[in-house]
């Protein structure tokens, strides 16, 4: 039997310049409009059986909005930055160039003291792996884009480095289809 994963990417919680590691803020304004715009055709994702969330602020309140009452997940909250937490990339690179240098080449490396980028990528792909399967049961989560990218990177066997080549906009919804180990990527119309 096979789990069909819907991965919904949260609405937005600051301009892109604001964005920050560890961020944990609440919906903005513009975040709320393009969520309640977009309730039409998202509110079908309540109809699965199990709803997940990553445990932060957006995304809990994103699938609150959209009818899901979702169960926040730990083990889906976003890369653990360390003492990059509430900095901006810009801050950081700033302050630490050779580190930011360093974690971007290199998967294994985590200079913040956090988790490394391959130890993300795995922990997103443990939960994957370890999601019940019922037949037709559809789950659906509610994630950080860095939580989706990461089970992108993971479901599809890519390199680590492929993570940083996946672009998850908000409120966009990626389908993995498969069983532990054994994930595929789901294109729908």
């Amino acid at each position: 039997m096979h789990v069909r994963l819907k991965l919904l990417a949260a609405a937005r919680s600051s301009a892109l310049l604001a964005t920050r590691f560890g961020d944990d803020r609440p919906l903005d304004a513009a975040g709320w409009h393009e969520a309640e715009r977009a309730a039409p055709v998202l509110c079908r994702l309540a109809a699965a059986e199990l709803r997940y969330c990553s445990p932060s602020a957006r995304c809990r309140e994103t699938g609150e909005l959209l009818g899901l009452t979702p169960l926040a997940q730990p083990a889906l909250r976003d890369c653990d930055m360390g003492r990059w937490h509430g900095r901006t990339l810009g801050e950081v690179t700033a302050a630490e160039p050779g580190a930011v240098d360093a974690w971007l080449a290199d998967p294994r490396s985590a200079p913040h003291g956090g988790e490394s980028l391959l130890a993300f990528i795995t922990r997103i792909g443990n939960w994957l792996d370890t999601r019940p399967i019922e037949q037709g049961a559809g789950l659906v989560a509610v994630a950080e884009p860095g939580v989706v990218r990461a089970a992108l990177a993971y479901a599809l066997q890519a390199p680590p480095h492929t993570y940083w080549r996946i672009d998850v906009q908000p409120l966009s919804v990626t389908t993995l289809t498969g069983s532990a180990g054994n994930w595929s990527l789901a294109l729908e119309a």
